[in-house]
């Protein structure tokens, strides 16, 4: 962040006792900035009647990936995960639990990822080009490498993150 998002002043790092790192300071409101970014979820979708797992493709792209979406203006991550699982698949999350969470630099996002059992008929919304149901070890098998999603996926299985994942610890 390079501007105040109150006056437009040229912002300036500072130390900031208990911060622990400079902090963005503006000289012409006397205040401190702290960086804004944007907040998304993702699910590892179960079915709960047969235990398979939903990947998607999209916009055009190659790759299976988890079912994701950002989280509105004064919603909780609980509801982006509900919302967004109704919005592109058109199915219901039964129960969620917070699985892990990365920051994604490219696009500034803070991904909350949550491994969610379902129900319901897939009926996928113009985000989602193809979908599939396939048995976790399938899953583990064509999940997009050293993505996100795939550390998500290790993760929620309780598997090791893969070699070469760009989001392992």
């Amino acid at each position: 962040m390079a501007f105040c998002t109150v006056c437009g002043a040229a912002l300036e790092m500072r130390p900031h006792e208990g911060e622990g790192c400079p902090v963005p300071w503006c000289p012409a409101c006397g205040d401190w900035r702290f960086e804004r970014f944007n907040a998304a979820v993702s699910m590892v979708t179960r079915d709960r009647a047969t235990g398979n797992l939903l990947l998607v493709r999209q916009y055009g792209r190659k790759d299976w990936i988890l079912v994701a979406g950002y989280l509105k203006k004064g919603e909780t991550a609980e509801e982006a995960v509900r919302r967004e699982t109704r919005e592109e698949t058109g199915l219901s999350v039964l129960s969620m639990r917070f699985n892990r969470s990365r920051y994604f630099a490219p696009s500034e996002t803070l991904l909350l990822n949550f491994a969610t059992e379902t129900e319901g008929e897939v009926a996928p919304n113009g985000e989602i080009d193809e979908y599939v149901w396939v048995p976790p070890e399938k899953a583990v098998e064509i999940i997009k490498p050293a993505s996100f999603a795939q550390f998500f996926l290790h993760s929620a299985l309780a598997l090791p993150p893969a070699a070469g994942s760009a989001a392992g610890e």
